[in-house]
Parts: structure tokens; C-alpha cells; sequence
């Protein structure tokens, strides 16, 4: 891949990426006030403005360089990357281990809706007369498909500090939800092992394909 090609498929990825991350962050926030918890809201968290949100590691150099390194070698790759946490004071919520399992969940909902309104929109630029859509909105909006897939579908791993680990707690009886919530900190380099040994592709391509096939079935594309 020469230079060209790889300003090219950094511009076509960066706005989907950015709004996957981040609002997939104020979802978090927009649940939590929901259900009673006023920290996100008042640290202004609850923002579709991207930069409320954007960790300069996590939202712009890990994907980038995971993108770059995909490219050049050739191979698939999946995007992985973060924004800033939204707080959550957990005994703020009104029913605490209830409503946590809702404000987890608000994340991938987020990207599952994210990724059917790209879809719409690449349906919606299929059905106009051709010369009017560019092939870099298409790609675009492919782009923002993939990875709201990829993010949904990573996040809802049963891996704490992800999503799915927040849903897996809240669902546990107490102690069991104790003693799960005491792997956490090692649920960071776990989620690092499996993506530098190829072992998370492996684990995320088979619900990511599914995703694709089902929301093309859907939305006939």
C-alpha cells in the first residue's frame, strides 16, 4: 500500500470510527441519567461533541495503527479502540445491579443502530441515479458499517471491563457478581493477548459475519 492509498483509507474510516467510539460513550451517559445518575450529565459527558470524548490513545493512535498495520500486511484486521470512560456512579442508579445491565447495554445499542443508519444510507445512495453518489461516500458508508459491527460485537464480550462483563455482572447472583467483578484488572491485558496472538479475530469474526448477513437481509442490500 503506497501513501496515497493509506491517506485514503484513513479518510474514509476516521469519521465513522470517531462517532462509533464516542457515541457509544454518551449512550452510557444518556442511560445512566435515565436511571438516576446525574455524573456524566453534569461533567457534560451526555455530548455528541466528539471531543468531549476523544482519548487521544485510545480514539486516534491505537486505531490508526492498528488500521496501518492491517493494511500493510495485507490482511483483515479489527479495529479496536476506546474513548474516555463515561462515570458511573453505581449507587446512584435507582435499582444499582439492574440498571447497570442498561447503561452497559446502551453502548452496543448505540453501535447496532449506528451501523443500520450507515446501511440505510448506503441503500438510500444505491437507489439514486448513478454519477450521484461518490464511491468514497459508498465506502464510507461500508466503512461505518464494519465498524460499528466490530464494535458492537467486541463490546459485548464477557470480558470486564467491556460491556458484556457489565451485563455477564449484572446478571450473576451477588456473590457469584462479586467474584466476577474481582478479574477486571486482568481483563484489559487479556483483551491485549488476544489481539496481538490473532486469537480475537478469531473469536469476533463468526458474530460479525452473522451481523453482516442479518442486517443485509433486513434492509435487502
Amino acid at each position: 500500500m503506497d501513501v496515497t492509498q493509506l491517506v485514503q483509507t484513513l479518510a474514509i474510516y476516521s469519521l465513522p470510527v470517531l462517532f462509533a467510539i464516542t457515541l457509544h460513550e454518551a449512550a452510557h451517559g444518556y442511560v445512566a441519567r435515565h436511571f438516576g445518575d446525574m455524573t456524566a450529565y453534569a461533567q457534560g459527558r451526555i455530548s455528541l461533541n466528539p471531543f468531549r470524548h476523544i482519548d487521544l490513545v485510545g480514539t486516534i493512535v491505537v486505531p490508526i495503527a492498528i488500521l496501518v498495520a492491517a493494511k500493510l500486511a495485507g490482511a483483515p484486521g479489527y479495529l479496536f479502540g476506546w474513548a474516555k470512560p463515561v462515570p458511573v456512579n453505581y449507587s446512584a442508579l435507582k435499582r444499582p445491579k439492574q440498571n447497570m445491565m442498561w447503561v452497559a447495554a446502551a453502548g452496543p445499542a448505540a453501535n447496532l443502530a449506528m451501523a443500520i443508519g450507515w446501511a440505510l444510507l448506503l441503500k438510500l445512495g444505491d437507489a439514486l441515479p448513478a454519477g450521484d453518489v461518490t464511491a468514497t461516500t459508498r465506502l464510507v458508508c461500508l466503512a461505518g458499517i464494519q465498524v460499528n459491527v466490530v464494535l458492537m460485537v467486541l463490546n459485548l464480550l464477557p470480558i470486564l471491563p467491556l460491556d458484556g462483563g457489565r451485563i455477564l455482572a449484572s446478571l450473576l447472583p451477588h456473590r457469584m457478581a462479586w467474584q466476577y467483578a474481582r478479574l477486571e484488572p486482568w481483563g484489559f491485558p487479556i483483551l491485549l493477548l488476544l489481539l496481538f496472538t490473532g486469537y480475537l479475530g478469531v473469536l469476533l469474526r463468526p458474530v460479525v459475519e452473522a451481523s453482516y448477513q442479518v442486517i443485509g437481509t433486513v434492509l435487502q442490500l
